[in-house]
């Protein structure tokens, strides 16, 4: 079995040997740039750890593993032209660097360059990773709409909120791990379990990202903290307040960061005071282990040996370690 850093290593050398057209230029260049600019590369490592887990050849799941990645990196490139952000992995956006028309088209070809290099899949698991991979897309754009939705409407459910970034967030993560599965010959029935444990270690993966959005430090992080609540987000934090508060405190979550009068800072503390006073983060850290213990639990139901299962425990325990 092949541990996290080595299945890393193997999935870099494998994206700077891939080959792209180098004509035309301006469709072409911006993906390069995009693939190459870094990243934690969290789900095709994932889809390749399952495969190995199974017993699978992660040389024969690079192609699928390479497609989640490009998939997930035109998601990035037409986010960034929603969201009019300038700078993606602190570097600028293709959006930035190109100009939006260039983002677009670019993200579309790195849409169907995902699907063709779905084509080196063995013909006789094809279709299974084909239908896979497309329920997952269509439902990541189902996901980001709703976040647009939800920008727009005064009042959204935290069951309305978590349903949202299971779609958004989680399903990719959890569609790479089933492809990855199954391309290690794993059963129907271990499949969808890897899904679960997948889908269920996204959602913790989330919710831990909006704690620390407010709580967390600005040097662990690399970002500045309290962007969500600057923007009035509706967040986990946020939507789990508004549900506790008394309706002078809602006031206060639904306004602080339109109050011109107040700085940044001002706003951010003012918003943090209200989570505080109703234990907010408490609720939520609560949310998070749960979740997160259910993941690893999954994997003690999987009918492969529990030794195989160590690099995926490794592997969660990776990436919910950026709370300290």
């Amino acid at each position: 079995m092949k541990s996290n850093d080595e299945i890393l290593t193997l999935f870099e050398n494998y994206l700077a040997q891939m080959q792209l057209p180098e004509e035309p230029q301006l469709l072409y260049q911006p993906i390069i740039y995009a693939m190459s600019a870094g990243g934690k590369r969290i789900r095709p490592t994932l889809l390749l750890l399952c495969c190995d887990a199974f017993g699978g050849d992660v040389r024969e799941a690079m192609s699928a593993a390479a497609a989640v990645e490009m998939f997930h990196n035109f998601t990035l490139l037409h986010d960034d032209i929603m969201d009019n952000a300038m700078v993606r992995r602190g570097k600028p956006s293709v959006y930035a660097e190109w100009g939006e028309n260039v983002a677009i088209l670019s993200g579309d070809a790195m849409m169907i360059y995902a699907y063709k290099l779905l084509r080196n899949v063995p013909d006789e698991k094809l279709p299974r990773i084909l239908s896979i991979f497309s329920e997952m897309a269509l439902q990541v754009c189902e996901g980001q709409q709703y976040d647009m939705d939800f920008e727009q409407l005064q009042k959204v459910s935290v069951a309305e909120y978590m349903n949202m970034i299971e779609l958004k967030t989680s399903v990719l993560l959890a569609g790479a791990a089933m492809i990855g599965a199954l391309m290690g010959d794993a059963s129907e029935e271990d499949a969808r379990k890897i899904y679960r444990y997948a889908l269920e270690l996204g959602l913790a993966f989330q919710l831990q990202d909006d704690l620390l959005d407010s709580y967390g430090s600005e040097q662990t992080l690399g970002k500045r903290i309290g962007g969500d609540i600057l923007e009035g987000k509706k967040t986990c934090l946020m939507l789990n307040a508004m549900s506790h508060a008394s309706e002078q405190d809602r006031e206060i979550l639904r306004t602080t960061h339109l109050d011109a009068t107040l700085t940044d800072q001002e706003k951010i503390a003012r918003v943090k005071a209200v989570y505080d006073r109703y234990d907010i983060p408490r609720i939520i850290n609560q949310q998070i282990t749960t979740r997160f213990d259910r993941a690893l639990s999954i994997l003690t139901t999987l009918d492969i040996t529990q030794e195989r299962t160590t690099h995926l425990k490794t592997f969660a325990e990776n990436l919910m370690g950026r709370e300290k």
